[in-house]
């Protein structure tokens, strides 16, 4: 029986200005997600991994560093927007309510631009809003995100070897 080809992403030709991508997928944060992703990149900031100076905060717990939710969020949302691509830039990141551990967090996003390279006519330049919420629906971060997409017949070439029977 031949296999069946799995979904692999989006290419410039699929985007339309005004759709908007529901990402399936959610994440719960960890702690551990937390304290190792402040201890990557070497974030000495006590409000994400010290509980004691945390609850002496107006927030009242750590604080899930925000890059990780930046982070999360884009990672959400590869799988419709940028699979056949190269993030360019993020735009008009903007923080409006706090993420915590045990938090589940879910993104969306629409596309509000497009427009051919004029440097690499193989691709062209999607540019994205996404938002990320909890699982109370609050949203907790959003930004602007352009990528730089294959166009159809020139993404790199998807191949797996063949399973040996």
């Amino acid at each position: 029986m031949a296999g069946i080809p799995g979904w692999s992403g989006r290419l410039y030709e699929d985007f339309t200005v005004g759709d908007v991508y529901e990402h399936p997928l959610g994440r719960t944060v960890l702690a551990a997600d937390n304290v190792w992703f402040t201890l990557l990149t070497v974030n000495p900031n006590s409000i994400h991994f010290d509980a004691h100076l945390a609850s002496q905060t107006e927030w009242g717990r750590p604080l899930v560093d925000s890059t990780f939710t930046l982070a999360l969020v884009t990672g959400l949302s590869v799988s419709d927007i940028s699979q056949n691509g190269v993030n360019l830039g993020w735009d008009e990141v903007r923080l409006p309510a706090p993420v915590y551990e045990g938090d589940t967090i879910y993104a969306q996003s629409e596309v509000i631009a497009l427009r051919a390279s004029k440097s690499r006519p193989q691709q062209g330049l999607v540019t994205v809003k996404s938002i990320g919420f909890n699982q109370d629906g609050v949203v907790v971060i959003e930004f602007k995100r352009t990528i730089l997409v294959h166009k159809r017949g020139h993404a790199p070439a998807r191949t797996r070897p063949v399973v040996q029977k």
